[in-house]
């Protein structure tokens, strides 16, 4: 059971990692047009993986199917969301497809829900997403099939996240989610890469990538996850579309049409309506009172 000030440590937390997130995609959307989207990825999975092994001491006992298949899971899970969003990032521009990225956690905060108010607020999200992406031929058909697969993978995280953070100590499961990612897009990145672009810009940008948008928050995400709920991490999370859309003019130098400023805060202002209007039923009269008093 967790306090209202664990609550309030684990927003705060959140609302951390959402800037860092976003901050550190901007400068991926520097780098990606120059090494590619599977190189930045394997980066960042090195960075991570870097940050949290020294403080990983696996046992042979503990290596069971039962056990480790969520974090397993969870490397995939990342390996997609990641290479997907950076192409989508690399083909849209960093707003557009955060706003479309988005929709999965969105979609996650909604799947139980059968409020009047929420298909109406879903409807407004779908309605500012086709807004948004709704142009005279301008946008690729690619990158939004990209971003939408990003937004399919983000919601896989989240729940998978909260599984490993419960049942795997410390930040075993991120480790070993981390080297499982690694695997998989390293082999894709040394095929891809054009190593005469390497230089110590281009490197301390990927290192910079790395530490804002793998190392700290998908270590925080660990500890915010075991003191919010999803529904919770949900709703700031709602906030990172215009967060993404303020770095990606700010460091891009992107510019948005009119319609498109106000499809993103549609989809911003729809998804926060929902998710903050809700509320989670106790399950019990024992529960009931725990709510009270915390």
């Amino acid at each position: 059971m967790t306090t209202r000030r664990d609550r309030a440590i684990g927003a705060g937390a959140q609302v951390a990692t959402e800037v860092s997130i976003n901050f550190g995609s901007a400068l991926a959307g520097l780098v990606i047009p120059v090494v590619g989207a599977p190189v930045v990825v394997a980066a960042r999975q090195i960075v991570m993986v870097c940050a949290v092994l020294p403080f990983y001491r696996p046992r042979r006992e503990t290596f069971v199917w039962h056990r480790l298949w969520p974090a397993l899971a969870l490397g995939l899970v990342l390996a997609v969301m990641n290479v997907a969003f950076y192409e989508a990032v690399d083909l849209l521009g960093l707003g557009i497809a955060a706003t479309i990225e988005f929709l999965g956690p969105f979609a996650l905060a909604l799947a139980s829900s059968r409020r009047l108010l929420d298909v109406i607020c879903a409807a407004c999200a779908g309605g500012g997403v086709l807004l948004l992406t709704w142009t005279d031929g301008e946008l690729s058909p690619l990158g939004i099939g990209f971003a939408l697969l990003a937004a399919a993978a983000w919601a896989a995280y989240i729940l998978l996240t909260r599984r490993v953070a419960i049942d795997l100590p410390g930040l075993e499961g991120i480790s070993i989610a981390g080297l499982v990612s690694l695997a998989l897009v390293l082999p894709y990145a040394l095929v891809t890469i054009d190593w005469s672009a390497l230089n110590w810009g281009v490197i301390g940008l990927l290192f910079a990538v790395g530490v804002l948008s793998s190392a700290f928050p998908y270590t925080v995400d660990t500890f915010i996850l075991r003191r919010i709920t999803p529904r919770l991490y949900a709703i700031i999370t709602s906030c990172g579309p215009a967060i993404a859309a303020g770095f990606g003019v700010l460091v891009l130098g992107e510019s948005f049409e009119p319609h498109q400023v106000v499809a993103i805060v549609i989809v911003c202002a729809a998804a926060a309506a929902a998710i903050a209007t809700q509320r989670d039923v106790p399950k019990s009269d024992l529960e009931r009172t725990a709510n009270a008093l915390t």
